[in-house]
């Protein structure tokens, strides 16, 4: 159903259809029937999102459900569920992310969290001048020294920091790149960028 000419109706018949299907799947369960199988598939998830899906996702994965779902930031979640505990138990039961380009900052900052600082090299330089004389020149308006020296030193140093940081995710994620987070179910991957080849493109 179209939500933008039936708004209010088609999140009361999404989420009524969801609701009905996350009790089919979790019946399975508690009636020792015979796994099937399912997934769950859902674009612009933040317009059907719902607390209740927190406890679905965290035992779905024993009902062999797949959740797949999209959003356009953690802050859509959190604006329609407006609870910040629910939005967080969701967003951590969706244990493989791909995050693409995204100027949201409560966003970003959630990521950051989540994979951590790594030690980063940085370096620091300084230069000096020291002269023993100088004189003001009238005609060229600035200072001649003589007899100077010149000094420049170069530090190295390392520190801990965030390893993708806000420009990485606002300006170098062009379109069909993203970040991975990713698990095998029993290793979790290490984040990286990856290209995305979209089905409408030979």
């Amino acid at each position: 159903m179209n939500i933008a000419e039936y708004k209010n109706l088609s999140k009361i018949i999404a989420a009524y259809l969801k609701l009905d299907f996350q009790t089919d799947v979790l019946k399975q369960i508690s009636k020792n029937k015979i796994i099937k199988p399912s997934v769950f598939i859902s674009d612009e998830y933040q317009e059907y999102v719902t607390s209740s899906d927190a406890s679905f996702f965290s035992q779905s994965r024993e009902s062999k459900c797949i959740n797949i779902v999209a959003t356009q930031s953690y802050t859509s979640i959190l604006n329609t569920l407006n609870n910040q505990y629910s939005s967080k138990v969701i967003i951590q039961n969706l244990v493989n992310k791909l995050w693409f380009r995204c100027d949201d900052i409560f966003t970003i900052e959630d990521i950051q969290k989540q994979l951590g600082k790594v030690e980063k090299e940085r370096l620091s330089k300084s230069f000096s001048e020291n002269s023993k004389e100088s004189f003001y020149n009238p005609f060229s308006k600035n200072f001649i020294s003589v007899d100077s020296n010149l000094s420049e030193s170069i530090n190295s140093y390392t520190q801990f920091d965030y390893e993708f940081d806000y420009k990485f995710f606002t300006q170098e994620l062009s379109t069909f790149k993203c970040l991975a987070f990713l698990s095998d179910g029993n290793k979790i991957s290490k984040p990286q960028k990856l290209n995305m080849l979209p089905y409408f493109k030979n």
